[in-house]
């Protein structure tokens, strides 16, 4: 056999060998893709995604597209062909699996984390939305969990409503903590509720819950680094009365991204007109209750695959913007918002066609 006819065979025999080495060789990472994209206005799984109820709605035309990332679960082990593959493909991120998964987390803690934040994020949308709009929100502070083995576990229970701790209203969430860590570890601490039940028959006959309880948890020091400090095991959230009915129908998605395009999908169908002048208008972002918009994970797999449903402008965070510039697909324009008003200011540019002075995104922010 040639020398060189032999070199051949034996680098493709190599070739082979370690390419099936590869398939076995698991490697610590997971991959992220551009997933779908949902027009907030339209309708998804054969009914609309946002429904309303006892109060007027007008008529929407065009798209403001929420945008999702599909990623592996965390129990797939990826072996390193198909880590090199997504490394080498334009339109696919490879990522240390730790970054999706911290500490361990399973699968299922995952998704369960993942639809508690779509659920917060809903809840944002409206009240951030509502708020443009003038309409009244009632809000108050409840218990959203308790940690297991803390010595609030059996004593307060998540919807619990917040009344007072040592006989101090509270008012945000934030309250509850500050209150709780003026004690020492060991100390008592005293919190007026009303019961989860008693908030939700209240509601349920559109009243004002009146009965309270006073429950009395002994502290412990928090398991942080760094100076003592007292804790009970809860965390403290916001719960709402709305005016009237506001649904989100959208199953197999989760995490809190979605809450920007869902309050200008709930403030467009509450106002005369559109918002888009029927343009393709993309984008991500979560939402606070006073419509602050915050970053996310996946930038750059949300602009590729709103641009690949013909998206022309694409909202995004101020936070995002740098990441997101980097590699913008062609077509798309990245508009930088920091608030639900920055993006309804640079909607109304865009339906009117006056672009030039969009606050765009720059590699530099």
């Amino acid at each position: 056999m040639p020398r060189r006819t032999a070199t051949m065979l034996a680098s493709t025999l190599m070739l082979i060998a370690l390419l099936c080495v590869g398939v076995f060789i698991p490697v610590p990472y997971s991959e992220m893709s551009p997933g779908p994209t949902v027009n907030t206005l339209g309708d998804h799984g054969g009914e609309p995604v946002l429904q309303i109820s006892g109060h007027k709605t007008y008529p929407t035309t065009g798209h403001l597209n929420m945008t999702t990332v599909r990623v592996t679960s965390a129990d797939y082990k990826m072996n390193l062909v198909e880590a090199v593959y997504g490394w080498l493909a334009h339109d696919n991120k490879i990522v240390p699996h730790d970054t999706l998964y911290p500490d361990g987390k399973t699968e299922e803690e995952s998704t369960q984390e993942n639809a508690e934040e779509f659920s917060q994020s809903q809840e944002s949308a409206k009240v951030a939305a509502l708020e443009q709009l003038d309409i009244p929100v009632t809000s108050w502070v409840i218990v959203s969990s308790v940690r297991k083995d803390t010595p609030a576990e059996g004593k307060l229970h998540a919807g619990d409503v917040i009344k007072s701790v040592d006989g101090t209203a509270v008012e945000a969430p934030g309250d509850v903590a500050k209150l709780v860590t003026k004690h020492k570890p060991g100390e008592d601490v005293v919190f007026t509720i009303v019961p989860a039940k008693a908030q939700a028959a209240a509601e349920k006959k559109n009243k004002t819950a009146t009965e309270t309880e006073k429950v009395t948890i002994t502290t412990v020091k928090s398991d942080d680094t760094g100076e003592d400090r007292a804790i009970v095991g809860i965390a403290a959230g916001t719960d709402h009365t709305f005016p009237f009915t506001i649904d989100i129908k959208l199953a197999d998605v989760g995490g809190p991204s979605a809450g920007l395009m869902f309050a200008l999908g709930i403030y467009d169908k509450l106002t005369p007109g559109n918002l888009t002048g029927g343009k393709f208008v993309a984008g991500t972002g979560t939402i606070d209750d006073e419509g602050n918009v915050g970053p996310i994970g996946g930038i750059e797999m949300k602009t590729v695959g709103a641009r690949g449903k013909g998206a022309q402008y694409f909202l995004t965070p101020k936070d995002n913007c740098a990441s997101a510039a980097k590699d913008t697909p062609d077509g798309l324009t990245l508009v930088k918002v920091d608030t639900i008003k920055d993006a309804l200011d640079a909607l109304k540019d865009i339906r009117s066609g006056d672009t030039a002075d969009l606050p765009k995104c720059t590699s530099k922010g």
